[in-house]
C-alpha cells in the first residue's frame, strides 16, 4: 500500500475550506460597504419627515440646512477616505476596519438622537468619516486577504454590498412610512445604521489581518500562519510569501516614504488613482441615484411613481453587481470599463433626445426610465466595480493605504461636486445637461484607452514590478493596450 504524500506541495486546505474561511472574511470586512450603502441611502428616506417642524418630530429643516445634512456625510468620508489610508500602513487594515466600526455605531447613534440641526450635521460628518474610510480600507483589505485567484470576485462583493445597502435602505424607507405612523419614524430609519457597524466591530475579532501587511512590519511567521488557512498547497503558500519578502525587503533598502511619495512612477500612480476617480463619479451616476425622482416628475409622472422608481433603481444596481461578480473572473479589467462607458456615453445621449424631443406623456416617462435603468445596469456591473477592484490593486505595498486613501477621497469630492452641479445645471441648460455628461464620458474614455494599464490574473507584486517599469521612464508614454 502506497504511503501517504509527503512533500512540501501537498495540499493542505481543501478547496471548499478556502472558500467558506474567505466568504466568512469578506462578510465581515464587507459589512463596512453595507453600511456604506444604507447610510448614503437612508437620507432620501429621512429628510421628508426631518423638515417637520420640532412639535411634529422633526428638525425643521430648510432648504439650506437640508442641503448641510445631506452634504456632511460626504465632506466626512473625503476626511476618512484620507485619515484612514495612512492609519492602516500604520496599525494595520483590522485594526483600522475596527476602529471604524465604532465611529459608525457612534455617528448612527449620534443621527438617530440627534435634538437640533447642529448636532445632526457633526454627527452626518462622524459618520462620513467612517463611511469614507470604510470605502477606503475594505477592498484594500480584500485584496491582500484573497490573493491573485480570489481577488477580482472577492473585492467586488465590496460593491454588492454596497448597493445591497442602497437598496436596503430604499426598501426600509418605503415600508416604514406605510407601515409606522410616528412623529419620530425618520429616526427609526436612521438607527438601523447602528446593525451592520455592531456586526462589523465583533466580526473583525474573528477574522485574520493581512498577510501583506504582516510581512512588511517583519512578523512573517503569523502571515504564513494566515496563508496556511486560506491557500491550497503549500507551494502557493511558499509562492506568495517568497513574493511578499521580496517586496518588502525592496521597500526596506529602498527609498524612504517621504522619498518614495516624490517618485515619478509613485505620483504618476497615484494620479492615475485619482484621474479613475473622476471617471467613476463624473459618469453623473449620484446625479441619477440622487435625483431620479426630480428627473421624472419633469415628464409628467406621479411624486409616488417617481419615489417607487427610486426602489427600481436600487434593484437594478443590484442585479448588475451580482452579473459583475461573474464577469470580473473571467473579463479583463478595461474591456469592461471601456463597454461600461459605451454604454453610458449612448444612454445619456438616448435620455436627453427622449426629454428633448418627445412629448410629455406616459411613452416619454417610460423611455426616460428606461434610460435610467440601462444606464445604471451598465456603471454597476462594468464602471463600479471596476473602479474600486483598481483601488485595491494599483498601489505599491508601502503606500498602499495612504495612497488609496489619498485617491478615495478625491473620489469623494467628485462625488460632491457632481451633487451639488447638477440641480443648477439642470436649472440653467435643461435636458442638455445629458449631453454635457455625455461628453465628459467621452473624455473619461479616452483617458481609460490611453492610461489604464490591465491588471487581470497579476498577483498584487507583479502589478506593483509592472508599474513600476511602466511610470519610472522618464519618456513614458502609457500604451493604449497593456497585454495582461
Amino acid at each position: 500500500m502506497p504511503k501517504p504524500s509527503t512533500s512540501s506541495d501537498e495540499k493542505i486546505v481543501s478547496s471548499d475550506t478556502i472558500k467558506q474561511r474567505l466568504f466568512f472574511i469578506v462578510l465581515v470586512a464587507t459589512m463596512g460597504a453595507l453600511a456604506f450603502g444604507y447610510d448614503t441611502g437612508i437620507i432620501s428616506g429621512a429628510l421628508p419627515f426631518m423638515t417637520q417642524p420640532l412639535d411634529k418630530g422633526g428638525l425643521n429643516l430648510t432648504p439650506f440646512t437640508e442641503g448641510l445634512v445631506t452634504s456632511a456625510l460626504i465632506f466626512g468620508a473625503a476626511v476618512g477616505a484620507f485619515i484612514s489610508g495612512f492609519v492602516s500602513d500604520r496599525f494595520g487594515r483590522r485594526i483600522t476596519l475596527r476602529t471604524l466600526a465604532l465611529i459608525f455605531v457612534l455617528g448612527a447613534l449620534g443621527t438617530t438622537l440627534a435634538p437640533n440641526v447642529h448636532i445632526m450635521v457633526v454627527m452626518r460628518f462622524l459618520l462620513g468619516i467612517a463611511v469614507g474610510g470604510g470605502s477606503s480600507t475594505v477592498p484594500v483589505f480584500i485584496a491582500e486577504i484573497a490573493g491573485p485567484r480570489h481577488r477580482a470576485p472577492l473585492v467586488s462583493r465590496n460593491e454588492l454590498m454596497i448597493v445591497a445597502g442602497q437598496l436596503t435602505a430604499y426598501i426600509v424607507s418605503a415600508l416604514m412610512s406605510v407601515l409606522l405612523h410616528d412623529n419620530h419614524l425618520w429616526r427609526y430609519m436612521l438607527a438601523l445604521a447602528t446593525i451592520p457597524g455592531l456586526l462589523l466591530f465583533v466580526g473583525t475579532f474573528f477574522v485574520p489581518g493581512s498577510p501583506h501587511w504582516l510581512v512588511a512590519e517583519g512578523r512573517l511567521r503569523e502571515a504564513v500562519r494566515i496563508m496556511r488557512k486560506l491557500r491550497r498547497s503549500r507551494k502557493e503558500v511558499r509562492k506568495e510569501i517568497n513574493q511578499m519578502r521580496e517586496q518588502a525587503k525592496a521597500s526596506r533598502e529602498g527609498p524612504t516614504t517621504k522619498e518614495l511619495l516624490k517618485e515619478r512612477w509613485v505620483v504618476r500612480l497615484l494620479l492615475l488613482g485619482i484621474g479613475m476617480g473622476a471617471v467613476a463619479q463624473f459618469t453623473g451616476v449620484n446625479a441619477f441615484m440622487y435625483y431620479t425622482p426630480i428627473i421624472l416628475k419633469t415628464t409628467g409622472m406621479g411624486t409616488n411613481a417617481s419615489l417607487t422608481a427610486t426602489i427600481g433603481n436600487g434593484i437594478v444596481a443590484v442585479i448588475a453587481a451580482l452579473i459583475a461578480l461573474k464577469a470580473v473572473s473571467h473579463v479583463k479589467r478595461r474591456s469592461m470599463l471601456i463597454l461600461g462607458l459605451i454604454a453610458v456615453i449612448l444612454m445619456q445621449i438616448a435620455l436627453g433626445s427622449v426629454l428633448i424631443f418627445l412629448p410629455k406623456d406616459l411613452t416619454q416617462s417610460y423611455l426616460a426610465l428606461a434610460c435610467i435603468l440601462l444606464f445604471l445596469f451598465f456603471m454597476q456591473m462594468c464602471v463600479a466595480p471596476i473602479y474600486w477592484l483598481l483601488m485595491s490593486e494599483l498601489f505599491p505595498m508601502k503606500l498602499r493605504g495612504a495612497l488609496t486613501g489619498t485617491a478615495v477621497a478625491c473620489q469623494w469630492i467628485c462625488n460632491a461636486a457632481v451633487a451639488f452641479a447638477f440641480p443648477p445645471m439642470l436649472s440653467a441648460m435643461g435636458n442638455q445637461t445629458f449631453y454635457v455628461f455625455a461628453a465628459v464620458n467621452l473624455v473619461s474614455l479616452i483617458f481609460v484607452c490611453c492610461c489604464l494599464p490591465e491588471t487581470k490574473d497579476k498577483s498584487l507584486e507583479e502589478i506593483e514590478t509592472m508599474m513600476r517599469k511602466r511610470y519610472s521612464k522618464e519618456d513614458a508614454v502609457p500604451s493604449t493596450i497593456e497585454k495582461a
